[in-house]
């Protein structure tokens, strides 16, 4: 028998065929090479799918050099049904946001420049007061994720020294980062107190000790305890804190600024809520990119004269944020000053608070733009969305999806091999896509998506 593998032509043989030599002339010959050889190499894996003429070795090749020069980083739309999706970028900016980026990137900026005063300025001040304004904090910090803020509190206030924590609040966030490890990296030396599920006041008091140097509170945003529990609350932390003359930090995480309550989501403190329960001299961290609904960022809420130091710690400048985050977390944070605006205006809360209603009007929207045969075999039903991003992690959020009738792995493998991309999910044999997570903007380039799948 005849190794079908051996009648695979070379490289040089591709290159002078007839189908490619033209994409040498608008793509550049290293490109259109390694395209090559990763076409031969899926023929030598299956030769029974292998091209079988010049033009098909030809068609081959184009394909694999288009997705070569694809963008790594690229668009995609989430109908998965999880707003804040980790592996998807969590928070889409608001326009306010996209707008101010587009201002500052093309140019110069006053980044580090005191225009008053026409001497050298810090890139610290530009969302300190919004953030001092918005949340009652003394002073503000904004450096480029939680994990930092984290770090740099602990590595300034407990470096060598003592950090207690609840073993209940020893938690692991998404990629398998864990606090424990978080915290040594710091190099504060990491006390344990209390148990999973019961841990007191006392626990802390009994632990502290000549070398401790903090206090540390963890809001378990991305699971709960319940039953037999016990936890100490941030304020009568505060009051511990207070007495020992030690620091507080409550690692806020997920960085809610308004409450959500009326829409159906509860229990998640706001970042008011947090500087008001930790005192005047406690200190707060959370993200920027979650409930926020910002760019990635970490910051850290406190006392004016902690919030100096941490600045004066030589790490802060290795976790320094650009002016592009400052100039999207600024203008997110601009549209807090109303309420009602910051609802409407920010991607991740107008996904949280649409209603059901809404949803199914897009949906009826969306099946009547299709033509027939695209319209056949989609089915509307009622769904559950999550938050996701470690917030609110037992809210079940009613939605509005589409069930596409087929092969489901076919079809979600043919809708994510789209441009752009769409990410659903499968769910008792069925692609489910899910409207609440496609934003309002991508609906024309979803409903393509859809015509497309039906030829």
């Amino acid at each position: 028998m005849t190794d079908a593998r051996r009648a695979l032509p070379s490289v040089s043989t591709l290159l002078e065929n007839e189908a490619i030599r033209p994409l040498l002339e608008e793509t550049p010959r290293a490109v259109v090479v390694g395209a090559i050889r990763h076409v031969v190499e899926q023929a030598r894996r299956a030769p029974a799918n292998a091209p079988t003429d010049d033009a098909a070795w030809g068609a081959a090749v184009a394909s694999a050099v288009d997705r070569a020069l694809q963008p790594s980083l690229r668009r995609v739309l989430n109908a998965t049904g999880v707003v804040l999706h980790t592996n998807l970028g969590r928070a889409p900016l608001a326009a306010a946001a996209i707008e101010a980026i587009a201002r500052v990137a093309p140019g110069f900026s006053n980044l580090e420049y005191d225009v008053d005063s026409g001497s050298r300025g810090s890139r610290y001040v530009h969302c300190a007061s919004l953030l001092r304004e918005l949340t009652g904090a003394d002073d503000a910090l904004v450096v480029n994720n939680c994990a930092a803020a984290l770090v740099l509190v602990l590595n300034t206030l407990a470096k060598d020294r003592d950090a207690i924590v609840s073993r209940g609040e020893l938690i692991e966030i998404g990629g398998s980062f864990r606090i424990p490890d978080i915290m040594s990296a710091s190099g504060a030396r990491l006390v344990e107190v209390g148990t999973t599920n019961r841990t007191r006041v006392d626990d802390y008091q009994n632990a502290c000790s000549n070398a401790t140097g903090i206090v540390v509170k963890v809001h378990r945003s991305n699971f709960v305890v319940t039953g037999f529990v016990a936890e100490a609350t941030p304020t009568e932390l505060a009051a511990l804190a207070s007495e020992q003359n030690i620091a507080l930090l409550y690692d806020l995480g997920s960085g809610l600024m308004m409450p959500l309550d009326e829409f159906g989501l509860s229990g998640e403190p706001t970042a008011r809520d947090a500087v008001r329960a930790v005192g005047a001299h406690g200190i707060v961290t959370m993200s920027g990119d979650k409930l926020l609904g910002g760019p990635q960022a970490g910051i850290v809420l406190g006392p004016r004269d902690t919030l100096e130091r941490i600045r004066k710690n030589p790490l802060t400048r290795s976790y320094r944020v650009d002016k592009l985050t400052l100039a999207a977390l600024e203008a997110t944070l601009a549209l807090y000053r109303r309420p009602d605006v910051a609802v409407r205006e920010i991607p991740t809360l107008a996904q949280l608070t649409a209603s059901v209603a809404e949803l199914r009007g897009r949906a009826t929207a969306i099946i009547e733009s299709l033509d027939e045969s695209a319209r056949r075999g989609i089915e509307v039903i009622d769904t559950r969305a999550s938050v996701g991003g470690g917030a609110f992690p037992t809210a079940v959020i009613p939605s509005v999806g589409l069930a596409l009738a087929g092969d489901a792995t076919a079809l979600e493998r043919r809708l994510r091999g789209g441009n752009p991309a769409v990410i659903g999910r499968i769910d008792a044999g069925r692609l489910i896509l899910d409207l609440r997570t496609v934003l309002p903007a991508d609906m024309p380039t979803f409903i393509a998506a859809l015509t497309l799948l039906a030829q």
